[in-house]
């Protein structure tokens, strides 16, 4: 046995990983994660490494192999942790170990600590008094500035005093030499928080939260680590649940991670957590400078901060000693990387927890199908919270028919009841949200008239509309046929891809009501770092009637003086071609109803849509997750998907549309030939068939078991010789169609 061993653990060095022998006396001894001592170089100086990987064959000549020295004892457990972890991913997801350490590594290279300089007094009082006098007699400006400010403060900040004083370097260092100021300088860490002071609050729990945190508090002190879902209505308080378990578990001298589903969502989150855990609690995201996530690591190694905030790669903060993991919004995509390797932060979180004996929580109002089903079989502990914390109640939910405007001779975005709504709430001085779903909005077909969306007769998905050629195309298998000019089921000629943004809808709101102040909230308008929190604050303040946007306005945001809700095109994200609109649709709608009736006035929710019938939106109205959930897992059941199966996607890609195809096609009858518990679907075109001039092929693999699918990837690996024109990347339970 062979194995492959970093010397310095660092990102810039990954790319010189060294071949040693195991020698038989250490090879039950040696895993990826081990630390190792080897002979290094010409000299064979004995130095310190970790192993990344063990191989079978050596890919040079073996008699120059050295052989593994020793196992180091006192080993780094966070670093052997990484390197473990960095394993996981790279046998789980498909990835090379190097792609996979730079994922777990989150620093680069050491950032130089800022410095700190202040100028202190170091003669007595009338010692810089008869100084400043002499200073002022010489008419040596600058330095009467400065000696006068000494007898006021006897501590001053060097770069005020070069900056605001305008007092040169030069006529410091002569003060200095002559005794009277001494300049001092100490390192400080970056602190990217910048806050008001904590303010600890009391805690008062209402008899959900306590029962969760009694039982888990129970586990803790027996030594017991599991998974938790908490699946909570919206309001019901889970954020203040999160933070008392994080409280006990802090007390313990633990420290937590709390993973949240994307930055937008940060300062609003780490406010709430700075009332209660003060400087102990910090944030590591990619918005930050690299000096900045040095730091927050840096803190987190010499346990400065206990709580660390997040998307999904502060998943990999250097904690020494983790004892909690709580992923909020458990259900949102962003958990799941879209480039390789495509881990998703929920599982390899599990794995983090069982490394460190740590337990983990998981949160949402509309739980991901996947976890449900866990819970349900037992593998994660599941709570309910179904009463808003406040004890106000769920918002009212009305479903309206836009196939019925329509054929009323309503053509507007807007249905009647929902400007009805709007122009009520303006005149009490009330706000409204007004939410477009734009999930897949580009690419299907339907029918404006009866609501029928254009669909594969083999997949039971959208198919996708290709302007160039004419045709819908089904991305996962491959089916295609000639777009229909009329509706085939009611005759219309009302059959359209469906267009409107948020722009078109602001414009509207603007013509029907020409007082209202809006804010819109999207892509467009939140690109420069802190537009989105400059939009939410000024909506808070009532500066804006309504608050327009997309998906970013329904995650987690608690106005109290918004009343009512409008969904536009509620059903547009059932159009998407993936097996999981439903599930989306419900999540989105649920999520949006949940923004109205928050405060202490009633709320309400409109709906908009062609499809009042489908399972996802009744159900999301009602805000009932339970009947939606026993709905949705019988089609996953009948189709075949996760969690009723495991999926893997293989996507080929390659500059030579060829090549990529033949090969693509060689993978797929391979697996049919080699493996009897997988079946193949595909090959076809990926979604995308071309980007940027690289040709997309795509095939999936189903199995009941997903180390067969391993077992598979495993194979593609190691069986075939690709091309160095190729590249292949593998999708376990593809969250997004490839």
């Amino acid at each position: 046995m062979f194995s492959k061993i970093i010397i310095n653990i660092s990102v810039e060095n990954l790319d010189r990983p060294f071949t040693y022998r195991i020698p038989d006396r250490l090879t039950d001894r040696c895993h990826p994660g081990t630390k190792v001592l080897v002979p290094f170089g010409n000299s064979n100086r004995m130095i310190e490494g970790y192993i990344l990987e063990i191989i079978d064959h050596a890919d040079i000549d073996e008699s120059k192999i050295k052989d593994i020295d020793s196992i180091v004892v006192e080993q780094s457990a966070n670093e052997s942790r990484l390197i473990e972890l960095a394993a996981f991913i790279k046998e789980q997801y498909g990835s090379t170990m190097n792609a996979a350490l730079k994922t777990v590594l989150p620093i680069k290279r050491a950032y130089k600590p800022k410095e700190k300089k202040t100028i202190e007094a170091k003669a007595d009082t009338e010692v810089i008094v008869e100084a400043y006098s002499e200073a002022q007699r010489k008419k040596q400006s600058a330095k009467a500035r400065l000696l006068h400010e000494l007898i006021e403060e006897t501590v001053l900040d060097y770069t005020l005093v070069t900056s605001k004083l305008k007092v040169s370097v030069a006529t410091i260092n002569s003060l200095q030499k002559a005794g009277i100021i001494s300049v001092k300088s100490e390192n400080y860490f970056r602190n990217p928080v910048v806050l008001g002071k904590s303010r600890e609050k009391d805690i008062s729990l209402n008899d959900d939260q306590k029962a969760i945190v009694d039982e888990f508090v129970c586990d803790i002190d027996n030594d017991i680590h599991k998974t938790y879902l908490i699946h909570g209505i919206t309001g019901s308080g889970k954020t203040l649940t999160y933070i008392s378990l994080i409280k006990e578990v802090v007390k313990r001298k633990k420290q937590v991670i709390v993973l949240i589903p994307e930055i937008a969502l940060t300062y609003q989150t780490l406010k709430r957590f700075y009332h209660y855990f003060g400087e102990r609690v910090s944030v590591l995201n990619s918005a930050m400078s690299p000096g900045e996530k040095y730091d927050q690591c840096e803190r987190a190694k010499k346990r400065e901060i206990d709580v660390i905030i997040g998307p999904r790669s502060a998943l990999f903060t250097p904690f020494s000693d983790l004892g909690l993991i709580v992923i909020d919004e458990e259900h949102e995509n962003t958990y799941k990387s879209d480039s390789m390797p495509r881990y998703h932060a929920r599982e390899v979180a599990a794995k983090l927890a069982q490394l460190t004996n740590a337990s983990l929580v998981l949160g949402s109002a509309t739980p991901s199908v996947e976890s449900y089903f866990r819970a349900l079989k037992g593998d994660y502990k599941l709570f309910s919270m179904t009463k808003r914390a406040t004890g106000a109640v769920l918002a009212q939910t009305m479903i309206v028919d836009m196939r019925k405007e329509l054929h009323d001779g309503n053509k507007s975005i807007f249905s009647n009841v929902l400007k009805e709504g709007i122009a009520d709430r303006l005149n009490k001085g009330q706000q409204v949200m007004l939410f477009l779903n734009r999930r897949g909005y580009a690419g299907f077909v339907s029918c404006r008239s009866c609501g029928v969306v254009m669909r594969c007769p083999h997949c039971d998905v959208s198919l996708s509309e290709h302007l160039s050629s004419g045709k819908l195309v089904c991305h996962y298998c491959g089916y295609e046929e000639k777009r229909p000019r009329i509706c085939p089921r009611c005759g219309s000629k009302y059959l359209l891809g469906f267009k409107a943004g948020t722009e078109q809808i602001e414009e509207e709101v603007h013509k029907l009501f020409p007082d209202a102040v809006t804010a819109r909230m999207d892509a467009d308008t939140t690109r420069q770092k802190g537009s989105m929190e400059k939009i939410l604050e000024s909506f808070a303040e009532k500066k804006a009637d309504i608050l327009i946007g997309t998906q970013m306005i329904v995650k987690g945001h608690d106005f109290e003086d918004v009343t009512l809700v409008g969904i536009i095109a509620a059903d547009m994200s059932l159009a998407i071609n993936d097996y999981r609109a439903g599930e989306r649709t419900f999540q989105l709608i649920t999520q949006a109803a949940g923004r109205a009736g928050r405060g202490d006035k009633e709320g309400e929710t409109i709906i908009q849509t062609y499809q009042p019938e489908h399972y996802a939106i009744v159900h999301a109205a009602s805000q009932d997750y339970r009947a939606f959930y026993d709905e949705e897992i019988l089609y996953r059941e009948l189709g075949g998907y996760p969690p009723a199966k495991e999926i893997v996607g293989i996507l080929v890609t390659s500059k030579d549309k060829a090549l990529a195809q033949t090969t693509c096609e060689k993978m797929a009858d391979y697996i049919r030939k080699t493996e009897n518990e997988a079946e193949v679907m595909g090959p076809a075109k990926a979604g995308i068939g071309r980007i940027n001039d690289i040709y997309r092929f795509i095939f999936y693999i189903k199995s009941n078991d997903k180390n067969v699918l391993i077992r598979c990837k495993n194979r593609l690996e190691e069986g075939l010789s690709l091309s160095s024109r190729l590249q292949v990347n593998f999708d376990f339970n593809p969250l997004n169609p490839l």
